[in-house]
This record gives C-alpha cells, structure tokens and sequence, in this order.
C-alpha cells in the first residue's frame, strides 16, 4: 500500500485503462478490486504478530534460496506443535542456517534455534507496550486499505461520468449509479473495520 511499497495490489489500476459500456461493468470492475483490497488487507494482517503461534505468522519472511528471496513455504514444512512453538522444517537441510537468520531478521521479535533438522520458533508473550505497537500497526495497514477502498471509488465515479458524458446512460442512471458506487464502498469499509476488530482483539487478548 501507500507506505509499505514492497506491497503490490493490483486495486491501483488507472481508470484510463477501461472502457466501460454500462453501469453493471463498472460496477462489477469496482466489486472485483475492492475484495482484492480486502484480500490484501488480510495478507498484510496475518503477519502482525498475535500471542499465539500461528504459521501466517511467518508469511511475509523470505530466506535467500541460492541468491532468489524465497517464502518460508516454499522451502519448509510448518507446523504448530503446540500453542507457543512454531516449527519448521527445511526440505533442503543444507539451508537450515539461512532460513534461520531470515526469521531472526524479520523483525518479529522471534528467537528461532536449531538442532540440524528442525528450526524451533518459541512465540513469546507479548508484553503491553508491544501489544499497543502492534495494535497501531494494524490501524496504519487499515488506514491505507481504506484509502485503497476511496480510490476504487473515486475511479468508479469518474468511468460512469465518462458514461453520462458519452450518452450512454441518463442522468437519473447516472445519480442512481452514484449512489450504489456509495453503498458499495459503504459495505466494503465496513467488512474492513470488522476484520480490523478481530485481529485487534487477538493481538490484545492474553492467553
């Protein structure tokens, strides 16, 4: 999103790009990119840390698999043994160091060790002032998501102008169209501070 430019979503598309014949296309057009916001929303989300060991956790780390940046994935097998305990195990044991280092690296305050074959990943308790960090971590990712949601909106509006200006719906179609573009978003940023809700609470309640 806007402050995390590692992150591409694909709800950044110019309206430029389309030419839409009816309200229903754009509508449709508008629907598609806001769950991807939405879809986004949860990625960016499942990789803030809760009190409780969770493999999405580990989501957004990438080691060096012979000079490409690989997901954990795609280079381990994960596992959850027990609520506080990640565990991970490298197909390739050779790179056990490697994927090691990428989760200490990462920035979640993770302590990982290992013992040759499997790397343990204890998920400590989170103490209050890290808990409120992180909730403000997930209010800076919904706030650009929100932002996305606007953006879908303000394209919309202008392609079903571009509509009106091209005589291919009236004015009354074009306020009716308006107001629906309206709801829409209403709805979307309404299941967005749902999600929000949730995972503030996980990130708060103490196990």
């Amino acid at each position: 999103m806007k402050n995390e430019p590692q992150t591409t979503t694909p709800q950044t598309t110019t309206p430029a790009a389309h030419n839409f014949q009816s309200v229903k296309d754009v509508d449709s057009h508008a629907k598609t990119r806001m769950d991807k916001v939405l879809s986004d929303l949860q990625h960016e989300m499942a990789g803030v840390r809760t009190g409780r060991a969770s493999v999405s956790l580990l989501d957004n780390v990438k080691a060096d698999y012979y000079g490409t940046p690989t997901p954990l994935n795609q280079l381990a097998t994960l596992h959850v043994p027990e609520p506080t305990l990640i565990s991970v195990q490298p197909w390739d044991v050779s790179q056990i160091g490697v994927i090691e280092k990428a989760i200490r690296a990462a920035d979640l305050g993770l302590n990982p060790s290992n013992d040759g074959k499997v790397i343990r990943v204890p998920i400590p308790a989170l103490t209050e002032e890290r808990r409120k960090d992180l909730v403000k971590k997930v209010h800076h990712i919904a706030e650009d998501h929100r932002v996305a949601l606007r953006n879908v909106r303000r394209d919309s509006n202008e392609h079903i102008k571009k509509l009106l200006k091209d005589k291919l719906i009236s004015e009354d179609e074009d306020r009716r169209a308006h107001d629906e573009i309206q709801k829409l978003t209403d709805s979307y940023i309404a299941k967005l501070d749902q999600a929000v809700k949730t995972k503030e609470k996980e990130v708060l309640e103490i196990k």
